[in-house]
């Protein structure tokens, strides 16, 4: 089997950053979901498999200090730091598998990932990442979590992948994350397809 890191370094190797299925000039809803947690400027923000994302300019834009950004693919941290420019030095970029990464204990303020949890289609993945999550977040933080849904694709970037329902979503992460909100999304591709997407909004409790 392939190692994952190799197999987004040639998708990002062989694709433009904004030709990706998942692209999007912008995150509005993953915005909108991480304005509702509140977090100050100084709230630690993680965006799980952000790679090319513009999700960091954003938030950099919006004033936020201390974001991380976590993905397989080093390409792809290239291209956001490169676009970022001088305002990249205010980002911790990390290479890693969020499975293996080391964060602090309860550092994280608010975790994102739209797009990586649905490609842990093995149990014992998905329930070490609800550990690595638990462990890296801080009582009261908030966890996004954005997959395919029931409707959407059932392979991306030739990998397979799990869709789910936002309880679905929910039910992994178990009682010790409370659900706030979810949506669901119609996400167009940069070909013109539509792709369902879920979020689920959890919070954890402070007790």
């Amino acid at each position: 089997m392939e190692d994952p890191s190799t197999h987004w370094e040639n998708v990002y190797a062989t694709r433009p950053s904004d030709r990706v299925s998942w692209y999007r000039p912008h995150l509005e809803l993953s915005l909108s979901f991480i304005e509702r947690a509140k977090p100050s400027a100084e709230s630690v923000i993680v965006d799980v498999g952000g790679g090319a994302s513009t999700l960091v300019d954003d938030l950099v834009d919006r004033g936020h200090t201390r974001v991380t950004v976590l993905d397989l693919s080093a390409a792809a941290l290239d291209v956001a730091a490169r676009r970022l420019g001088p305002k990249a030095s205010a980002v911790d970029w990390r290479v890693g598998n969020v499975l293996t990464v080391e964060l602090p204990e309860a550092s994280v303020d608010v975790w994102h990932d739209r797009a990586v949890f649905h490609f842990l289609t093995d149990p014992a993945d998905r329930a070490r990442y609800v550990e690595v999550v638990r462990r890296a977040t801080k009582p009261g933080a908030h966890v996004l979590v954005a997959t395919f849904g029931p409707n959407g694709p059932e392979r991306c970037s030739g990998l397979e992948v799990a869709r789910y329902t936002s309880d679905a979503i929910h039910g992994v992460f178990g009682a010790g994350f409370v659900k706030v909100s979810e949506a669901t999304e119609t996400h167009e591709t940069p070909c013109g397809n539509a792709q369902e997407f879920v979020y689920c909004f959890c919070r954890r409790p402070t007790e």
